[in-house]
C-alpha cells in the first residue's frame, strides 16, 4: 500500500476548508438566590482594581443603574452624542444644547455640550480608516474616538518613521485640533493561546498549506516551541492560526526524495503561546496533558486535528518506517521511526495532537490514500511521529498541565 503525506492538501487561497467546532452550554435560567454577577468576574474586577469585592459589586450596580437612566432619556427622545464614565464612576452624556443638557441632569447624570462630539469623530475616523487602507501605517500602532478628550487620538511608535505613517499623519492633521498625535505607542501583535489540534497555514513558493498543531514544549532557557511533524515544518517558513502569526519554523529532519525523520519543532512568538490541553472539537472537555510517557501498542488513543476532528482508535507498533508518495510528481520519501495507530486521518490533519489518556503521544505524520473518515465508518489507520522521540532529539521539556 502506498500512502501520503496527510497534510499537503494545497487549495486556492480563500477557499481552505475548516471544520467547526463551536459549542454551546445550556445556560441555567437566573433565580432569587443567583449573584448578580458572576463571582469570578467580581474577584477578577476587584483585583485589578485594588478594592474590596464588595466595593466592586456597588461599582458595577451603580453603573448598571446609570445606563439604565441614560436609555430611559434615549427612550424620551433626547438626542444624546456619546456617553462615558469618568475615572470616578459618573456617566457623562454628550448633548448639542442647553435645555438637552438640563434633562441629562434630571435624570441624575452628568452633561457636556462637546465641540464635536461622538458622530463627528465617527466621520474623522473613517476618513483615516480609509487612508490606513490604501497603505497600511508601519508605525502607527492605533487610532481611536476618544470621547472624554473629544478627538481621535494616534499612538504613534517613538522614532518609528516610514512613508506611509508619513502619509497618514499628514491626513490626520488636516483636521486640525479634532486629531490628537500621542508618540507612546508600542508595536502590537495579536495575543493566541492554540490548542494542539488546531488549524495551522502557512505558504511557500508552492502555495498555500495547512497542518494541524502538536505540542508544546521549551528549551533550557525558557524559549517556547512547537512540537511537529517534519513535513510541516520542512520549509521553516512563518506558520499562522487564525490568519496571525504565532510561530516559524527552525528545525525539521524531513526532506522530499531522500531518507527522512517526520520531526521537526517552530519557535513559538513570544506573545502567543500553546496550550497544555488538547482541543477535543465539542467531544467533551479539552483534554490536559500531563506527561509524554510513551503507551504500549494496544493502548486506546485519540486525535486532534483540523480535518477531522476528534477521532480514536489504539495504537499499533513502533519503529515503522514507510514510503510516502509525493502528490504533486516529486520523489517518493521514506520516513523511519513512526508508529502506527488505527485512527482515522485526513488531508490535513499532520502535525496534530495523539493522547491516550493525559499522556500525549505525538503528531500525526500520514495515512492511506483517499481514506475518508466521517460518517457512520470513521475507522481507519494513520501513522504518528511519536513524540518522546522528537523531545529527545531536540533537547525539549513537554509543557504539561
Amino acid at each position: 500500500m502506498r500512502f501520503s503525506r496527510i497534510s499537503l492538501v494545497t487549495t486556492a487561497v480563500g477557499t481552505l476548508l475548516s471544520a467547526t467546532a463551536v459549542t454551546a452550554s445550556a445556560q441555567a435560567a437566573p433565580t432569587d438566590d443567583a449573584p448578580r454577577y458572576q463571582p469570578a468576574m467580581v474577584a477578577a474586577l476587584a483585583d485589578s482594581l485594588g478594592i474590596s469585592e464588595d466595593t466592586a459589586v456597588a461599582r458595577l450596580d451603580h453603573q448598571a443603574a446609570q445606563q439604565d437612566a441614560l436609555a430611559e432619556l434615549e427612550r424620551s427622545g433626547v438626542a444624546t452624542d456619546g456617553a462615558y464614565f469618568t475615572a470616578d464612576g459618573k456617566l457623562t452624556v454628550n448633548v448639542s444644547s442647553a435645555a438637552a443638557a438640563t434633562q441629562v441632569r434630571q435624570h441624575g447624570l452628568t452633561a457636556r455640550v462637546p465641540q464635536r462630539g461622538e458622530r463627528a469623530l465617527d466621520r474623522i475616523k473613517a476618513s483615516l480608516d480609509a487612508t490606513a487602507l490604501r497603505n497600511a501605517p508601519d508605525g502607527i500602532t492605533s487610532w481611536s474616538v476618544d470621547l472624554p478628550s473629544d478627538t481621535v487620538t494616534v499612538h504613534v511608535v517613538p522614532g518609528r518613521t516610514s512613508a506611509a505613517a508619513e502619509s497618514f499623519l499628514k491626513a490626520a492633521a488636516t483636521h486640525g485640533g479634532a486629531v490628537r498625535v500621542v508618540r507612546d505607542g508600542q508595536r502590537l501583535e495579536t495575543q493566541s493561546t492554540v490548542y494542539p489540534g488546531s488549524r495551522m497555514t502557512w505558504t511557500n513558493n508552492q502555495g498555500s498549506w495547512l497542518c494541524s498543531v502538536g505540542y508544546g514544549a521549551h528549551d533550557s532557557s525558557g524559549r517556547q516551541y512547537l512540537v511537529s511533524a517534519g513535513h510541516c515544518v520542512a520549509d521553516l517558513t512563518d506558520l499562522y492560526y487564525n490568519n496571525a502569526h504565532f510561530a516559524k519554523g527552525t528545525h525539521s529532519r524531513y526532506a522530499l526524495g531522500t531518507r527522512s525523520v517526520d520531526m521537526g519543532v517552530a519557535l513559538v512568538d513570544s506573545d502567543d503561546s500553546v496550550a497544555t490541553q488538547v482541543g477535543t472539537w465539542g467531544n467533551g472537555a479539552n483534554i490536559a496533558v500531563k506527561g509524554s510517557k510513551r503507551a504500549a501498542p494496544g493502548a486506546s488513543l485519540c486525535k486532534s486535528g483540523q480535518t477531522t476532528g476528534w477521532t480514536c482508535g489504539a495504537v499499533g507498533s513502533y519503529n515503522v518506517s514507510v514510503t510516502y508518495k509525493d502528490e504533486h510528481g516529486g520523489p517518493d520519501t521514506v520516513v523511519t521511526g513512526l508508529a502506527t495507530s488505527s485512527v482515522c486521518t485526513e488531508g490535513g490533519d499532520s502535525g496534530g495532537a495523539y493522547i491516550s489518556g493525559n499522556q500525549a503521544q505525538g503528531m500525526t505524520s500520514g495515512g492511506p490514500i483517499g481514506q475518508q473518515c466521517w460518517g457512520t465508518n470513521s475507522r481507519g489507520s494513520s501513522y504518528f511521529q511519536p513524540l518522546d522521540d522528537a523531545l529527545s532529539f531536540y533537547n525539549l521539556t513537554l509543557n504539561t498541565n
